[in-house]
């Protein structure tokens, strides 16, 4: 199974990008993940939020291909990381596709990326910044593919 996880622009703070960094190693050890930074809409005031996000979209939509799309979504369907981890087991078993994980810009993601997903993820009722929220996805994929295949990892 191939992880990718997608989101506009690049992570600006120094301490999230170690984070980033830190968890991309340790799902490594798991499955093979990439991080795609996509095009981030820049110059716009928040005014011009449907432009902005039509603009990220157009961004995400480029690495897509034959994908399972996971939007992370304030709206979506809540899991308890041992539910994230069946998530896994049933996507890994038989499934060829690549799981994407798509998480928004500050103004969330486009109508059409929350469409055409597979699954629309909600990390929790609380909102989070976009920054924060990679974070929390990152660190959740580590503990359901931990508990997936059997390790231990701190509750």
């Amino acid at each position: 199974m191939n992880i990718k996880i997608l989101w506009p622009g690049k992570t600006r703070t120094p301490a999230i990008r170690d984070l980033e960094a830190h968890y991309l190693k340790r799902i490594r050890t798991l499955a093979p993940c990439e991080i795609v930074a996509t095009a981030e809409a820049r110059g716009l005031e928040e005014r011009f939020g449907e432009k902005i996000m039509e603009i990220e979209a157009r961004g995400l939509e480029k690495h897509f291909k034959d994908d399972y799309i996971v939007c992370l979504f304030n709206e979506g369907r809540e899991m308890s990381s041992k539910e994230f981890a069946r998530f896994f087991e049933r996507r890994a078993a038989g499934a060829q596709r690549t799981i994407t994980f798509v998480v928004g810009g500050y103004l969330g993601l486009a109508r059409r990326i929350l469409e055409r997903a597979d699954v629309l993820l909600s990390l929790s009722q609380m909102t989070f910044s976009h920054e924060l929220c990679r974070i929390i996805l990152m660190e959740q994929i580590y503990r359901s593919m931990s508990i997936m295949k059997g390790r231990s990892y701190a509750k």
